[in-house]
């Protein structure tokens, strides 16, 4: 990526995470080109790119601006979650989300989709098309436990973006990012065990610590940062801790990207207190940002990190292809894996084997952010413009997933059921919590290009909770 844009992006961050707010005057070109030693002609190209984006404006003889009409929402306050081990609830609003069918006259914002209608899915449509038409049949015969070879080199290939250095033997294919993280979660703890987890939390992750019978330890997490490490240092002293479980980059549903310095210093913790950390990386190739961020995984030299991903968010969910990085855990993962699902679905590997191979992933992930980071603007317009006052929203470093906190008090899970009798669904709030907090909270999807269709699907959520909200004061 050119120097331009990586100064484009770098700014571009920073008016979003409110260091510039609307009306200030941004840094000279002279100054930027003097602080990051790039050419003046490459300030300038980033000024132009961030002034296309709707991120400066500039002013003759002044310099750059940043846009007074940008108002954003306050981000979201940081969680207080109780601060003791809790038995898992909420499987009735999750089963409620997961279990709705497809429909053309319902606006599903609720699911965790990517934009599956990208032309640059088309060389992974012929892949699959290819392998299904083989006369050896190779996708209708079980493969190595371990997973498709092919598969799992492109995936070390892949790993190397994040900081990573694997090797295909230290990877383990599974059916989704969903049973990477349960196998994980059942190699290492029993049950009435107490895992820490980021609050707000990815609800599946949660529900497998709830058929697992354990207990999760919420700890209060920022949306800018990440994970409280001091919260979690207190909570490692006090309670006996098995694991720790977080989605640090481009986490869902926050979006923020944990900073490098605090990945390094939550896994000091996690040396000190020795426990082990399952990582949940499958949004951390949709970061917006250049080069995408590094793992933990990256940096562990004990083997504790269990790096789970798929390309469930990369790709389409439909596929069910995942994969984990299991470090010193390999043989009990490996196990877990053998006594749920066994092998997996072999087609779907050799397609995206293809796929890797013939260089279209790194060009449709291109593609995906840039439309993802446009939407992620246009959706918190949006959501400025068509909530009620004093809403508070994340701001994204990555994927497709809005987290919007209303008023305290407000219920979403009404909002919910007056939504679906206008044809919109969101996800709740409380199923990101293994207590149901956040009840006044929920996460919308803006993945798909905008239409004025889901404009309208978003204005009936506003205009819903304006209503809502109106009633409760009378």
């Amino acid at each position: 990526m050119t120097l331009y844009v990586n100064l484009a992006e770098l700014l571009g961050t920073r008016i979003e995470q409110g260091f510039y707010r609307p009306g200030d005057r941004l840094p000279s070109v002279r100054a930027l080109s003097v602080e990051h030693g790039v050419s003046l002609s490459t300030v300038q190209q980033a000024y132009r790119l961030l002034e296309d984006n709707g991120l400066a404006t500039p002013k003759p003889k002044s310099g750059y601006f940043v846009p007074v009409g940008r108002e954003l929402p306050a981000l979201p306050e940081v969680g207080r979650p109780a601060q003791r081990p809790v038995e898992i609830s909420q499987w009735d609003q999750v089963l409620e989300l997961i279990r709705a069918v497809p429909r053309k006259d319902v606006i599903q914002l609720g699911r965790g989709m990517p934009d599956v209608l990208s032309p640059t899915i088309k060389p992974l449509l012929r892949s699959l098309a290819r392998v299904s038409r083989r006369q050896d049949l190779p996708g209708l015969y079980y493969d190595n436990i371990l997973g498709c070879m092919e598969l799992r080199e492109q995936i070390a290939r892949l790993s190397l973006d994040s900081g990573c250095q694997l090797s295909a033997e230290d990877i383990v294919i599974t059916t989704g990012c969903h049973e990477a993280l349960s196998a994980s979660i059942h190699a290492i703890c029993e049950p009435g065990d107490i895992v820490a987890v980021d609050s707000p939390s990815f609800h599946g992750a949660m529900q497998t610590l709830k058929g697992l019978g354990m207990k999760a330890l919420e700890i209060p997490t920022d949306p800018l940062t990440g994970i409280s490490l001091e919260a979690l240092e207190l909570a490692l002293e006090q309670w006996p801790i098995k694991v720790i479980q977080l989605t640090p980059n481009c986490n869902n549903p926050l979006g923020y990207i944990m900073p490098e310095a605090r990945k390094r210093a939550l896994l000091t913790l996690a040396q000190r207190f020795d426990v082990a950390i399952i990582e949940d990386d499958v949004y951390g190739e949709l970061a917006y940002s250049y080069p995408r961020p590094r793992t933990i995984k990256s940096f562990d030299e004990d083997g504790r990190v269990l790096l789970c991903s798929s390309f469930s968010k990369t790709l389409a969910p439909g596929l069910r292809i995942g994969w984990v990085a299991p470090g010193r855990y390999l043989e009990r993962v490996l196990h877990m894996k053998y006594i749920s699902t066994g092998s997996t679905a072999t087609q779907p590997q050799i397609a995206i084997a293809e796929f890797l191979k013939g260089g279209h992933f790194e060009p449709h992930l291109r593609r995906m952010r840039t439309q993802y980071q446009r939407n992620r603007d246009l959706m918190l317009d949006w959501v400025s413009r068509y909530f009620p006052a004093g809403t508070r929203a994340s701001r994204p470093q990555g994927s497709f997933m809005l987290w919007v906190e209303l008023p305290e008090g407000f219920d979403t899970l009404k909002l919910n059921r007056v939504l679906v009798e206008q044809g919109v669904q969101i996800a709740v709030g409380s199923i990101f919590s293994a207590s149901g907090k956040y009840r006044n909270c929920l996460r919308m999807n803006y993945a798909a290009k905008p239409t004025p269709q889901i404009e309208e699907a978003v204005r009936k959520v506003g205009a819903a909770a304006s209503n809502l909200l109106a009633k409760a004061a009378d």
